[in-house]
């Protein structure tokens, strides 16, 4: 799918987001709970914004073409170049707009852009098992599942286990023309 055929579009997370993002975050917490949780309130939601500042992670949000709203969010976690040239993924959907498909559109927009733009090889996510409206996002996608991780990440008060889903470049079929410049050749 070209990005024009989208319905959604990915403009990155800003302090000028604060209003509608806490909003949407309220109006979610019974969708997002026990999977994750997002910041609820001014301070946090700063602290998150200045997190995404950096050259290791990016947070992009799935916005509306139609209307510019916020459908969901998708974040690249842990950049890390070199001779891993990978990333994790972490998204939410937010409860208006959930069942459209627009956060499908917006994982493929993510994925050019990590792949294309970023000239990363490879996308991890991290799902809790019972999350299956998570694991069906990605296996649309084309990921794989590549295993089981006992007590992997520390979300709503506890240790989760999670399942390993991954994709890389090639298995996309968005392989960059140039690798990375950090990429070694060897």
């Amino acid at each position: 799918m070209a990005q024009n055929d989208h319905r959604v579009i990915l403009r990155p997370l800003t302090a000028g987001d604060e209003h509608e993002f806490l909003a949407l975050v309220a109006a979610s917490t019974d969708l997002h709970r026990p999977w994750m949780s997002l910041p609820a309130a001014p301070p946090a939601f700063h602290a998150y914004v200045t997190r995404y500042e950096g050259p290791d992670e990016e947070s992009l949000l799935v916005c509306r073409r139609d209307t510019g709203a916020i459908a969901g969010l998708i974040n690249i976690n842990s950049i890390i170049r070199g001779r891993f040239q990978s990333a994790s993924l972490g998204y939410a959907a937010f409860a208006p707009s959930t069942g459209r498909g627009y956060m499908s559109e917006g994982l493929d927009l993510v994925m050019r852009h990590a792949f294309e733009r970023l000239r990363l090889h490879r996308l991890e996510a991290q799902i809790q098992p019972e999350n299956h409206a998570s694991i069906r996002l990605v296996r649309r996608a084309g990921f794989r599942n590549e295993g089981y991780s006992p007590e992997l990440l520390f979300i709503d008060g506890a240790w989760r286990d999670h399942e390993r889903w991954a994709i890389t470049n090639a298995m996309a079929g968005m392989v960059p023309a140039e690798p990375h410049p950090t990429r070694p050749e060897r």
